[in-house]
């Protein structure tokens, strides 16, 4: 029998409370459909590298050309290197066939994460950094955020592109 392809999952999403406030978004189509046809590997970039629960807000920071992952009480603390370096590190651990990920999260968003001039205000939207790291490193990957499986069809559709990609390799 083949084993069950492995889709890390933000952890927030199957009911783990790890978010800055304590609390989760748990998402029970992907926790119980998506269970069906993948071995789901929970995951918190952030606790990870060892923010607590509950823990001071980060945000994405424009720096010059750069975006930074900065805590927004403290922009002098600077996480975009532990959050990289995490998620390369993640990808040598585990080989992945998918990622599910938590939508404009500073960590795991991709595309519609807020992003911040240093005096606060939205200057436009970025990727999180375990997200980007992990797109630019493995850009044939199939991830999608949490609300794009609003539907049983959705989830099938994703698992469909995870398939196809493992046959494809």
């Amino acid at each position: 029998m083949t084993p069950l392809p492995i889709v890390a999952v933000s952890a927030c999403l199957l009911g783990h409370a790890v978010r800055y406030d304590g609390k989760d978004k748990y998402t029970g189509l992907i926790a119980e459909e998506l269970n069906k046809h993948c071995c789901l590997l929970a995951i918190c970039p952030e606790v990870e590298i060892g923010l607590g629960v509950p823990r001071d807000k980060i945000q994405l920071t424009q720096l010059g050309d750069d975006i930074r992952v900065l805590k927004i009480n403290d922009l002098s603390v600077d996480l975009t290197g532990s959050l990289a370096g995490f998620a390369r590190q993640f990808m040598n651990q585990y080989s992945l066939a998918g990622l599910v990920l938590q939508d404009k999260s500073p960590s795991c968003g991709l595309g519609g994460t807020k992003l911040f001039s240093m005096a606060g205000e939205q200057v436009g939207l970025g990727s999180g950094v375990f997200a980007a790291t992990i797109r630019q490193h493995l850009p044939d990957l199939p991830i999608v955020l949490a609300s794009q499986l609003k539907s049983l069809s959705d989830v099938l559709e994703f698992v469909e592109r995870i398939v196809e990609r493992s046959v494809n390799e």
